[in-house]
């Protein structure tokens, strides 16, 4: 048991650090299952995606006044409700292809291999962006273009290959289309509620019947140690990205899927 809490607390870790940078937190679980022997297992791969919620509820906590002046203003305030219907444009593709294609996806790419070269090709990406001299049009999050949101949500599929980044694709595709660094980073914030939710009921519900008494306790440990570092990680990621960008973060991924691909190469 003692084992199984060290690796819920490291897991949770990990998961609130790595969900909202642009740097995969599946890529990152991927790899610590693989190369430090966390997580094997088909409890431990629902895990992961089940202390996704901590990271949710660190959103609404963080956002809690913004989001309930929004939910309350749903049916009186148009800009509130465009919003939302934004939201839920911006889901939509990822729920679709998510649907359609989320078992053979986990099938084939699913692996340590794809993780360090989408690690490697997304820092690339983030060190172009980066450098590129943008002029923002839109400086708030909950006011961009209805086909903004759609353009950001199929930008965001492109994270179901594991080492890509939710956030990351999200990010740089709203930085294309005209948004500043901290509204680009806090739509992939507001995008996650409905994406990871969604991924959260279907998993427990998937899943049911591994979620023995040990099992919850396990999870409810992950939860509360991701909700408590993700509140600390997007505080100080929005701070840091508004001033210095994303370079630090780019080069982050291209280390560890460098060392990931010569561990590999090595047989480890």
């Amino acid at each position: 048991m003692l084992t199984d809490i060290i690796r819920a607390v490291i897991l949770g870790i990990v998961e609130g650090v790595t969900e909202f940078l642009p740097v995969s937190s599946t890529g990152h679980l991927l790899l610590a299952e693989r190369f430090f022997n966390l997580g094997e297992g088909n409890f431990w791969k629902s895990f992961a995606v089940l202390i996704q919620l901590g990271a949710i509820l660190a959103i609404l906590a963080l956002y809690f006044v913004k989001l309930w002046r929004i939910a309350l203003g749903m049916f009186s305030d148009p800009a509130a409700r465009r919003f939302v219907i934004g939201v839920l444009v911006a889901f939509l593709p990822a729920a679709v292809i998510g649907a359609a294609f989320g078992g053979y996806i986990k099938h084939f790419l699913f692996n340590p291999w794809v993780v360090c070269f989408s690690l490697i090709v997304g820092g690339a990406i983030l060190l172009w962006v980066d450098q590129l001299d943008l002029k923002p049009r839109y400086h708030d999050a909950t006011a961009f273009p209805l086909l903004t949101y759609f353009y950001i949500g199929c930008a965001q599929c492109t994270a179901m290959i594991p080492g890509v980044s939710r956030s990351g694709a999200s990010i740089v595709a709203a930085m294309l289309l005209g948004t500043d660094k901290r509204s680009a980073a806090e739509f992939s914030f507001f995008l996650a509620i409905p994406t990871m939710l969604g991924a959260f009921v279907y998993d427990l519900y998937k899943n049911r019947a591994d979620m023995t008494a040990d099992n919850i306790t396990i999870v409810a440990i992950g939860f509360v140690v991701s909700f408590i570092t993700a509140i600390i990680v997007v505080k100080t990621f929005l701070n840091y990205v508004t001033r210095h960008g994303f370079e630090l973060f780019a080069w982050w991924r291209v280390i560890v899927g460098t060392l990931g691909l010569i561990a590999l190469a090595l047989g480890m």
